[in-house]
């Protein structure tokens, strides 16, 4: 399997109640985009209800396309109603930028690190 569709299993790091940590490829493209859509979301649903934050972690990626942006809006569309969606983006890397470019950043909260993310 190579870097570009390597699928990582969903991460809880610092458990805090109501939220789950999922941390990202380091690509995030044609090629995996639609196969990371179904983990996300069974890792938010496997939390039911109790579920109030699920943050994304993009810290480890390095490119990101637009599938990227549409896997941001996927997951949010698919969440339970009130589920906010936290995304973790390296400031001066590519994610961060896309999300920017595209005006997803005026929809979910980006935050530099993941210890921002989880407390908010």
């Amino acid at each position: 399997m190579s870097a570009v569709t390597f699928l990582p299993n969903p991460v809880e790091r610092r458990d805090r109640p109501g939220r789950v940590l999922f941390a990202l490829p380091a690509e995030i493209d044609i090629c995996n985009a639609s196969r990371l859509l179904p983990l996300i979301v069974s890792a938010a649903q496997a939390r039911g209800d109790r579920l109030r934050v699920l943050v994304l972690d993009l810290t480890a990626t390095h490119f990101m396309d637009s599938q990227g942006v549409r896997l941001i809006n996927d997951v949010r569309s698919r969440l339970a109603p009130g589920t906010r969606v936290y995304v973790v983006a390296e400031a001066e890397g590519v994610p961060r930028r896309v999300l920017e470019l595209t005006g997803v950043r005026r929809d979910v909260p980006v935050y530099d690190n993941l210890d921002e993310a989880l407390a908010a």
